[in-house]
């Protein structure tokens, strides 16, 4: 099964501690002095701290994230491949994003075949650099930070859009991913998964209302290759000590690209905005601070901007319906998987309660008041 059957169940990794130890010693040189498990959706990770030794020198210990990908998506390798190599261009290009250590033989990447009862399984396994800094998801998103979130994201969409060639791009074109933003009517087939009558409903209506008014306008939005996945668990931040009173925040670290694709410039920013609602005090007046952060560097067209509140409650139902039906499939991981889904109804109720005309006006008016004044 391809990375684009990401819909399908996806058996995750599941390499103890002792086996995770022996693949970084073996892989990639270093000797482990303390792993621990990470939390993950259908991959594995773990923290690592790690030495190698240096010629004439002490050992230097340095900080790492093991990541085995599941053997399904590791079946792409094209596509992984690309993705780790979009981390290093980035990188390169000044943004805060994990690089991968190089195995022993030079490589970014690594396939580990492992024989089982059933049939020998394969994952690839990368060792990347390790970000300082705290997820959103801990700390309060004030106005100013969700300005600078819309503006990084504008940045690196523009930056990748513009600058970033390789010869297996073409594994980024995955028109049949489930999480790709333009595929909300597949989650269809999913929804037996939802139990309350009113989670139902709203999702329907998401739906109904995507597959009417955006699918059959998907060519007018203009396309970029974007990350696909910027929730409040894949940005970190850590103190901004340039501002006043320290009291703000800066980005630094973009995690986990394996939902990047080629999409459109208005789903990344649906997307930022939809997460970023989740732990929100005041979830409707997010949507207004992140539009101006990424207009401030992409500005959008009307047609873009006409779809972003069904864009939003679209990647709502795509979050939510996804959790429920792969919790089915882990129970174990529930806690994990459910992370969204214990404020993410809350938020789509109140966008299908408040309805597309009053939710616009209160975004467009914070993004309006940028444009005059620029970000306070």
């Amino acid at each position: 099964m391809s990375a684009e059957n990401k819909q399908q169940p996806l058996k995750k990794p599941a390499f103890s501690k002792k086996q995770a130890t022996e693949l970084v010693q073996k892989i990639f040189g270093l000797t482990v002095l303390e792993l621990k498990p990470l939390p993950s959706y259908d991959d594995q990770n773990f923290y690592v701290c790690a030495s190698a030794a240096l010629e004439g020198k002490a050992e230097s210990a340095q900080n790492f994230v093991l990541k085995i990908i599941n053997c399904e998506d590791s079946q792409n390798t094209e596509l992984i491949e690309v993705q780790t190599q979009v981390m290093i261009f980035l990188n390169g290009e000044g943004f805060p994003v994990q690089t991968p250590h190089s195995t022993k033989e030079g490589g970014i990447m690594f396939l580990e075949s492992i024989d089982t009862s059933s049939a020998k399984r394969a994952y690839i396994v990368r060792l990347l650099s390790y970000l300082p800094g705290k997820t959103v998801a801990t700390i309060h998103t004030s106005p100013p930070l969700l300005y600078e979130l819309g503006r990084m994201a504008a940045r690196m969409d523009k930056t990748l859009t513009e600058k970033f060639q390789h010869p297996l791009a073409r594994s980024l074109h995955r028109g049949g991913f489930i999480w790709n933003l333009a595929n909300v009517p597949l989650l269809e087939q999913y929804i037996h998964a939802l139990g309350r009558r009113e989670y139902l409903d709203a999702v329907k209506w998401a739906i109904d209302q995507f597959r009417h008014k955006i699918v059959p306008n998907l060519h007018s939005f203009r396309p970029c290759i974007i990350h696909g996945d910027l929730n409040d668990h894949n940005i970190l931040v850590d103190t901004d000590f340039t501002s006043p009173k320290r009291s703000q925040y800066r980005v630094s670290g973009i995690l986990d690209f394996s939902d990047m694709s080629y999409g459109c410039y208005v789903f990344e920013v649906a997307i930022l905005i939809m997460y970023m609602m989740i732990e929100s005090k005041e979830p409707l007046s997010v949507g207004g601070h992140i539009l101006a952060g990424y207009e401030s560097i992409v500005p959008l067209t009307e047609e873009e901007r006409d779809a972003l509140f069904l864009l939003v409650s679209g990647r709502f139902a795509q979050s939510l319906v996804m959790a429920a039906h792969t919790t089915l499939l882990q129970p174990e991981n529930e806690e994990y998987l459910m992370t969204t889904s214990k404020t993410g109804w809350k938020r789509l109720l109140l966008l299908f309660e408040m309805g597309q005309k009053a939710v616009e006006m209160i975004w467009f008016n914070t993004a309006e008041a940028y444009a005059k004044k620029g970000p306070s």
